[in-house]
């Protein structure tokens, strides 16, 4: 990609110059909001993952102990409802969405400032009526199924009410990124020399737009039944509770790829980075991303094979899912042509990016058991689904939402993050998930339930060993925290293009300018040209 067009005599005060609440509440600068969506989600991160830590305790014992029963139910539907709809869904598109995407397609901001603005404020508004409503127990279970969630004396009416905001949230920012994309991208940038992370954000976009407004109407009729007795989904007012199921799961299957898109592709921005190879399968990858958005809107059923789905249709919605796995296998196969003979950098962001590729592949392979109607039956609502949920979500999602954090640090901040604790932090992170997540394969194939605070002892050695490993898991994400905090205030200052990447976002300063650039660039060739020239004069 081209520089030209960029000035540097006389450079702009970054996006961090101007200070006080009223200059960031009220900003319409796309890196603030990021900024601001970063934070508010990443706090949930760590309130999940305390959560997530009780219980773990709790499952040491195979009776009682520690707490209730009752107890053990609302904290596990605390934890699902906010890693799910407060961390997971928004952590990635509207934060470091937000941020890179007018840097990396040469724009000054995204093509609606102020909505973008009400977005992030719709969102938190959002965030408080679901927190408030989760101050009143609710032990639903983070899915809200029908007719337990329309009959409980829990504060789901005001939970419904939260999401859906969270919802109307998620729409407008992937309306506004979609129009962004469309509109604003530098000359010379077509949709071939667009990086492959605004292609990934692209397809996540669009199924922001289409599936959100299901699971939003949904809420809404699930509001309508509990607060005006409308019989849609209680079976005693003449509803049908797997309707429900029907309307969460179309929404919900498909926003796994909001989950997973984005962090596919930072993955596809790093590893050509840091092997210093262009990336292969440019145009396979690109469409793949699509691929995956458009098959994902049809393979909800999966999710109910024990509900009483017929068998043809089981049949259909079981090849469907095998189908699925087609545009991801292409990526996954690329990245790793990518990487072949390249010139591989092991630094942090790379450590975070072959995890991804490791476990990604395991909670893919292990998927298959659940896309096949045989073995679903036998692991269904068993700790099997538990670990498969896990190693795509979080050895996914969150393991690419860590590369791109320790990739892009240096330009959000304008400082280097210590790389000796970055590799001490993955090093635990990665053992500790690993021997959390792995012995629960085990225990669902021996057919121990998920959502049941106590179970028998035969179960107890490896729930032992699950929560060992959930201590080395917290340990890490602490210190990577406590890293980037560390890192802040006092870590070395970033040059402008650390990692020698040639994507226009290390073109400008580190922290970026107010207005991004001085001049919009014009882009003269793509962004993955290494090993035969680079932009920065490194040659490979």
């Amino acid at each position: 990609m081209s520089n030209e067009g960029i000035a540097t005599t006389q450079p702009q005060p970054d996006y961090l110059a101007a200070r006080g609440f009223r200059s960031w509440a009220f900003t319409h600068d796309h890196k603030r909001i990021g900024v601001m969506y970063l934070i508010t989600t990443h706090f949930f991160f760590l309130v999940g993952g305390v959560i997530a830590m009780a219980l773990r305790l709790k499952l040491l014992s195979p009776g009682p102990a520690l707490f209730s029963d009752h107890a053990y139910n609302v904290l596990f539907t605390l934890h699902g409802a906010m890693m799910i709809f407060l961390f997971i869904i928004p952590a990635i598109p509207s934060s470091l969405g937000n941020f890179f995407i007018p840097l990396l397609i040469g724009a000054r901001d995204v093509a609606f400032p102020r909505l973008n603005l009400y977005s992030y404020w719709i969102f938190v508004v959002g965030v408080v009526v679901t927190v408030a409503s989760l101050l009143r127990p609710i032990d639903t279970g983070w899915t809200f199924y029908t007719p337990y969630s329309a009959q409980s004396s829990s504060a789901v009416t005001a939970l419904s009410l939260g999401l859906f905001l969270v919802g109307l949230s998620s729409i407008l920012t992937g309306l506004n990124f979609i129009v962004t994309i469309h509109t604003m991208r530098a000359p010379g940038m077509s949709w071939y020399r667009m990086p492959l992370f605004i292609w990934g954000m692209y397809a996540t976009s669009v199924i922001q737009v289409l599936a959100t407004p299901v699971i939003g109407i949904t809420f809404v009729l699930l509001i309508a039944e509990r607060v005006f007795g409308v019989g849609f989904f209680d079976p005693a007012k003449g509803g049908d509770p797997l309707l429900f199921q029907h309307f969460f799961w179309f929404y919900s299957h498909p926003v796994v790829y909001v989950m997973i898109l984005p962090a596919m592709g930072i993955i596809s921005e790093v590893i050509p980075v840091f092997a210093r190879k262009p990336i292969f399968g440019y145009k396979a990858i690109a469409y793949s991303a699509l691929a995956i958005a458009f098959i994902g809107f049809l393979v909800w059923g999966h999710h109910m094979f024990v509900s009483g789905m017929s068998t043809p249709a089981a049949v259909i919605f079981s090849f469907l899912t095998f189908f699925v796995a087609v545009p991801t296998g292409i990526k996954i196969f690329n990245w790793i042509a990518t990487l072949y003979r390249g010139s591989i950098s092991l630094d942090s962001p790379m450590l975070y990016a072959l995890t991804f590729i490791f476990l990604f592949i395991i909670g893919g392979l292990t998927g298959l058991f659940l896309g096949s109607l045989a073995t679903d039956v036998h692991v269904t609502d068993t700790y099997f689904l538990v670990a498969h949920f896990h190693y795509t979500m979080m050895g996914g999602t969150i393991m690419g939402l860590f590369a791109g954090l320790h990739y892009w640090f240096p330009k959000i901040t304008g400082r280097m993050l210590h790389e000796g604790w970055a590799k001490q932090a993955w090093w635990l992170i990665v053992t500790g998930f690993n021997v959390t997540f792995f012995p629960m394969f085990i225990l669902g194939m021996q057919g121990m339930p998920r959502r049941f605070s106590q179970y028998p002892e035969k179960y107890q050695p490896l729930n032992i060993v699950a929560t060992v490993g959930s201590w080395f898991l917290f340990l890490g994400i602490l210190i990577m925290f406590a890293n980037f905090v560390r890192s802040l205030r006092s870590g070395a200052r970033a040059p402008d293009n650390p990692w020698q990447g040639l994507t226009l976002e290390w073109s400008v300063p580190s922290p970026p300018p107010v207005e991004n650039f001085e001049e919009i660039p014009t882009v003269t060739d793509w962004p993955y040209g290494y090993g035969s020239r680079s932009r920065s004069g490194r040659d490979e």
